[in-house]
């Protein structure tokens, strides 16, 4: 424990003082700093280069129709496409085994498939911007690739993710997602495995689920809800943004999802990117990842499926958190508080940007 005393907490008020906050999730801790954002929102929004992609690009690796690195050529995909990565980081056929010169130098094989989804045949449309019946194809499509892959014996977890945009380290500005599934739990599912796990052993019941029941009733930091889906700004949130989307009953993997849920999800996941894009009227970017249980064939109660959006813009489209210094070496921070993140969110359309400015023509 620190040394001296502390205040007590009659004199401790969160939404002005210095304060952390743990994430349950995963165990870690935020340092928050709301007496640093006092002042009213001065945040303009700064425009940037309009984003006029065309519907489809001869040079674009990921189109309908045109050739990958290799001489491959994609075929005239008219919704979703998926192919094997052609630069994975995992490749299915390797040695299993470890290395190891004592307790400091340790190093084990990994392997695992890699594969590419694009969302649409469409260049420029990011998912807000597609309808609700093309998103339900990319649930669908998610759903099936993590049922296929998570089927195989050497395939432990299914890793899903979108990192959306230039400022993500987007390699190419096509919409579109990968998959990475792995012989071992990566990092970050394995420290949300033993949090849920811990707690369920407990409680009995999953962590997630009782978090969002906590959530829909104080409903400060919810940003949109409906009847099977909440996306919020979780308690503990690091990036400015952040929003943490939660079914509403126990689901533990994208393929137990029934045929409502799914067209539900397709709906939040377009009012909440549309709310993103609002913000401050550009495609906002972000990393995109769903987290549910692993495919090792057991059952996991204690796992409740959920998708995290860690978006970097601050307070306008050219202005991004780093995580440097001190979060870098010591602990992330953040200074607008997750209640401020979240209304800023709701406060925001769910009419795209662009479909205002097309009709105002």
């Amino acid at each position: 424990m620190p040394n001296g005393s502390a205040p007590s907490n009659a004199d401790f008020i969160p939404t002005e003082h210095p304060h952390r906050r743990r994430n349950a999730l995963n165990g870690d801790w935020v340092l928050v700093s709301p007496h640093r954002t006092k002042r009213p929102w001065l945040g303009q929004v700064e425009k940037t280069p309009p984003d006029n992609r065309p519907s489809y690009d001869p040079t674009c690796y990921l189109c309908p129709g045109n050739e990958r690195v290799g001489g491959e050529h994609n075929p005239a995909y008219t919704d979703t496409f998926v192919f094997t990565n052609d630069f994975a980081a995992l490749l299915p056929d390797g040695p299993r085994g470890d290395v190891s010169q004592g307790e400091l130098l340790q190093a084990q094989a990994e392997t695992g498939i890699c594969r590419v989804i694009c969302f649409s045949p469409r260049h420029d449309l990011t998912l807000p911007q597609l309808e609700l019946t093309a998103i339900r194809k990319v649930v669908d499509l998610w759903a099936e690739q993590i049922l296929d892959l998570g089927s195989r014996p050497e395939i432990n977890y299914v890793q899903l993710f979108e990192n959306k945009g230039a400022a993500m380290g987007a390699s190419n500005p096509h919409p579109h997602g990968q998959l990475w599934s792995n012989y071992t739990m990566p990092l970050e599912p394995a420290k949300e495995d033993v949090q849920q796990r811990e707690y369920f052993e407990r409680h009995l019941s999953p962590l997630l689920l009782d978090y969002v029941n906590i959530e829909l009733a104080a409903g400060e930091r919810v940003v949109v809800k409906n009847d099977h889906w909440v996306a919020l700004v979780p308690f503990w949130a690091v990036w400015p943004f952040e929003t943490l989307l939660i079914p509403r009953r126990h689901v533990q993997a994208l393929p137990q999802l029934e045929d409502g849920e799914r067209d539900a999800l397709a709906d939040i996941l377009k009012r909440l990117t549309t709310r993103y894009d609002n913000l401050f009227e550009v495609s906002f970017p972000y990393s995109m990842g769903w987290h549910g249980q692993p495919t090792d064939g057991h059952n996991h109660p204690h796992w409740q499926l959920h998708a995290h959006f860690y978006p970097p813009l601050l307070r306008s489209a050219t202005v991004r958190k780093f995580m440097v210094g001190y979060e870098l070496l010591a602990n992330p921070q953040r200074d607008i508080t997750a209640e401020q993140a979240a209304d800023r969110l709701r406060q925001m359309s769910e009419v795209h940007y662009k479909a205002r400015e097309a009709t105002a023509k």
